[in-house]
């Protein structure tokens, strides 16, 4: 999704260095940490350093004005918009909260929990995993007779604030006896800092259960219950699809981003695919930058990178797990950016076309030529932070694309590669045995490759380049070639005699 040119605001001036600063959630931590490595590549005189402290204190700080702008997966109480006056509600990406569990019985995905089954694990009222409310949904599983530890999180936190509104929402007597809250007064249970904390704590407690965002699931691999729908007719596993029919009917209803957005929820939506809990995440940032920025400059570096986060940034949502933005929300959103300003002065005039703005879609001309993300490799090793695709990602930005050489190859490679990449990353997340074969065949590849991590020069890059093509033709050509000739050989001279 790509604004056009002319609505763009001003690129972040390249004649100045700026360090952008947020902190807030965890839940879409992974993607803002992606997008902090996608925006430098592009704008390489920013640096955005993001503290994943959860969405408490990332509003503490908001209020306090020590950020440029937070995350939270929560709006801002009435209460805390009379502290933090001016602040605008900008969704940056829809996610899913999993229940995740840990049972050495049920090594894989897929227990089925109903939403009074949850509701009573996490009020204590079913304290056995062979509760009649769960082996009842469950006839093909043997659940054992074992102790329910259950796992939350001990900080301020929106995941918390969206599972509580889900639990409220589905079961009036958590409503009256724990409620809703960014942090509640947990009945029983382990406390945990951060969805990492949550996941490695159920990840190392056999008969343990507890929440945390999607993507934190999954690069961990941790095992999550499919969960019952509003309309009682299934069980839905938390997918992008099943989270995406969630939120396929909320962005008529928005407020504009300067009005409160209590009450927004996506949590127990209407639908037989829908996941029933899910929710927008937010950043927050004020209307007027002149008490969180050094400079003007620095305002307008703030705009353009929320700005691109909402719009270029959303391609790398689903590689995440996370449902990028409709074209509708991205434009409330936008409508909320123009009404910033410094010190009074509006930053952002959507109908001038600046020579920054020219400079913008130049960027994103070379951006677009050098490829997007290591779709293969991150299929293959379940996650873009993984070291190996941190080592493609690497060598492309550090070696090939600094030499017009190197250039040259990915424009020709890339023109290839996103002609087929797409399908058997798709096909690997259906079949774990393809996954693995995928696996075995790139870890040569990958040994190969670690040869252009000296390559500086344009010389070095070519040479060293070459002799990995040629090392790589004749690892996956010519040494099974010659392993069939021989085979070949010597069956036909097993007939002869």
């Amino acid at each position: 999704m790509s604004a056009d040119a002319a609505t763009n605001p001003d690129i972040p001036d390249p004649n100045q260095n700026f360090v952008l600063t947020g902190a807030g959630a965890t839940f879409p931590f992974p993607l803002i940490d992606l997008w902090r490595v996608e925006y430098k590549n592009s704008f390489d005189n920013v640096d955005l350093n993001y503290q994943s402290i959860g969405s408490g204190g990332g509003i503490k700080q908001h209020i306090e004005t020590t950020v440029n702008f937070a995350a939270s997966d929560k709006p801002l109480t009435e209460s805390e918009r009379e502290l933090a006056p001016g602040t605008l509600h900008i969704p940056e990406s829809i996610g899913g909260v999993v229940i995740a569990y840990n049972l050495p019985e049920v090594p894989y995905d897929g227990l089925k929990l109903t939403a009074d089954a949850v509701a009573g694990i996490f009020l204590g009222e079913i304290t056995k995993w062979n509760d009649p409310k769960i082996t009842s949904e469950n006839p093909e599983l043997n659940l054992p007779d074992a102790e329910i530890v259950t796992v939350h999180r001990s900080d301020g936190s929106g995941t918390t604030f969206i599972f509580t509104d889900y639990l409220t929402t589905v079961s009036s007597t958590w409503d009256e006896k724990v409620g809703i809250g960014k942090s509640v007064a947990w009945p029983n249970g382990l406390g945990a800092a951060g969805n990492e904390g949550v996941a490695s704590i159920v990840k190392s407690t056999e008969y343990s259960i507890g929440y945390i965002e999607l993507a934190y699931a999954f690069q961990t691999g941790i095992d999550f219950a499919y969960v019952e729908n509003a309309d009682k007719t299934a069980f839905i596993e938390p997918s992008l699809e099943s989270i995406s029919a969630a939120s396929s009917g909320a962005s008529d209803s928005l407020p504009a981003a300067e009005d409160s957005w209590v009450g927004v929820s996506l949590v127990n939506a209407p639908g037989t695919q829908s996941y029933p809990i899910a929710s927008f995440t937010y950043l927050l940032v004020f209307d007027d930058l002149k008490s969180v920025t050094d400079s003007k400059a620095q305002a307008k570096a703030v705009i353009h990178m929320i700005n691109w986060m909402i719009t270029e940034g959303q391609q790398y949502s689903s590689s995440l797990l996370y449902v990028p933005l409709s074209d509708k929300v991205v434009k409330l959103s936008q409508d909320g950016l123009q009404k910033i300003k410094y010190d009074g002065e509006l930053l952002w005039d959507p109908n001038a076309v600046s020579t920054a703005s020219t400079q913008e879609v130049k960027q994103e001309t070379v951006n677009s030529e050098e490829g997007g993300g290591c779709l293969i490799a991150t299929a293959t090793y379940g996650s873009e932070f993984a070291p190996q695709v941190q080592q493609l990602r690497e060598i492309r930005d550090n070696q090939l694309m600094n030499t017009e050489s190197g250039s040259a190859f990915m424009s020709g490679f890339n023109e290839l590669y996103y002609t087929f990449s797409p399908t058997i990353a798709d096909m690997e997340r259906e079949s774990p045995i393809f996954k693995e074969a995928v696996k075995l065949g790139l870890t040569p590849m990958l040994s190969t490759l670690a040869i252009m991590e000296n390559a500086e020069t344009e010389s070095e890059v070519l040479g060293l380049g070459l002799s990995v093509i040629a090392l790589n033709l004749g690892m996956y050509i010519a040494a099974p070639a010659m392993m069939f000739y021989g085979i070949s050989k010597k069956v036909k001279s097993i007939k002869l005699s």
